[in-house]
């Protein structure tokens, strides 16, 4: 089988690797060491973009999916049964097409309401219940305080006492933080160059930059390291496609999505062709 572009990556309790791409084997499950177990999802050959592995308080998981081309998201079993679809919001002003809403990312707060980035349409949060029942919107073009440019990915922390929404504002080049009601808190601006997504364990955050290279910063957005760098890889007028001969085992062409699984490795997938996953060991000293 072959994969296309890949954009999304999770891992389940039974170290499962979940692999989201344009492909008609849209969501690929592998081992924990690579080896294929099965696959579905055609119908997301087309638009697969976010991926979100969702626990419940009961043990059981889920898994959230966006889609570019049909404008939805939607919720399904691990096995690919799915269970929910959700569309554009309510709001006529911002949406007076259901087109223009191509949600790139979501995550689940605790209480189980939805969080959608509608980072290739007109770049808003929207927040949903868990029935996928439209609760509130907010943000919108620009570069002010609160508004976004391509807002591309989310990530709900709660390592803390009260849970945080961080989007990764990809052209604003910056990580805003703000309430799950959508108060905004601060804005973390660093060394920072298309940032995808992120993803935090609670000391640190991990960050795919689309510029052929993984951030790793502490808890303040300090950048600790770039692993994988690759400089100027991206300004090569053959990018993203850069042939496979090419390729260098230890540097990233476009990294645009990662996990950490249960042993705390680092698993990310990069938006080329053909699609590509790495395995990376994490250690601090």
């Amino acid at each position: 089988m072959e994969l296309g572009y890949t954009h999304g990556i999770a891992v389940d309790s039974q170290d499962r690797i979940f692999i989201f791409n344009m492909s008609h084997h849209a969501v690929v499950v592998l081992d924990s060491e690579g080896n294929y177990l099965f696959s579905w999802g055609e119908a997301f050959a087309r638009g697969a973009h976010g991926l979100h592995l969702s626990r419940e308080a009961n043990g059981e998981e889920f898994l959230y999916l966006t889609d570019i081309v049909r404008h939805l998201v939607a919720i399904y079993t691990l096995d690919g049964r799915e269970l929910l679809t959700i569309s554009a919001p309510p709001l006529s002003t911002a949406y007076p097409s259901s087109e223009q809403f191509k949600p790139t990312d979501v995550s689940v707060a605790p209480n189980g309401d939805i969080y959608v980035v509608d980072g290739y349409g007109e770049y808003y949060i929207h927040r949903y219940d868990c029935a996928g029942t439209w609760l509130s919107s907010w943000g919108g073009r620009g570069s002010c305080d609160g508004q976004f440019q391509e807002p591309h990915g989310l990530w709900i922390d709660t390592s803390g006492a009260e849970p945080l929404l961080y989007v990764a504002d990809r052209r604003n080049q910056r990580f805003p933080c703000f309430t799950l009601d959508g108060e905004l808190l601060r804005t973390y601006i660093g060394d920072f160059l298309l940032p995808c997504d992120l993803v935090g364990d609670g000391n640190h955050y991990y960050i795919p930059d689309l510029n052929s290279r993984v951030t790793i910063t502490d808890a303040q957005f300090r950048v600790i390291t770039h692993i994988g760098e690759n400089p100027n890889q991206w300004v090569d007028e053959r990018w993203p496609d850069i042939p496979e001969s090419e390729w260098k085992d230890d540097h990233f062409i476009s990294p645009h999505a990662l996990c950490l699984d249960n042993q705390g490795n680092l698993l990310v997938v990069e938006w080329v062709p053909r699609g590509r996953i790495t395995k990376w060991q994490i250690t601090y000293e």
